[in-house]
């Protein structure tokens, strides 16, 4: 993954930033590909090698999401990022 410094003088972007600060947004472009743009104060990422069972860290993050914490339903989710 690549990091891409935006200059303060891009209104737009800067604009866009706000706006998912408050919820995350899915940006379209001109040609019909879709982006996300959320905020990464929470954003974890694990090494996932040929086993990931064997990613410890990878593992116990993924047990303590699953035992607690809101979930939504599939019909939720798509219906919330617009496909059906």
């Amino acid at each position: 993954m690549t990091t891409v410094a935006i200059p303060a003088q891009a209104r737009t972007l800067n604009d866009l930033f706000k706006r998912a600060r408050r919820r995350s947004l899915i940006l379209k472009a001109h040609d019909g590909h879709r982006y996300l743009l959320a905020p990464m104060d929470e954003w974890k990422a694990f090494k996932v090698g040929e086993d990931i069972t064997q990613n410890k860290e990878l593992m116990d993050f993924l047990a303590e999401r699953r035992t607690g914490g809101p979930t939504v339903s599939l019909k939720q989710l798509k219906a919330e990022l617009g496909i059906r």
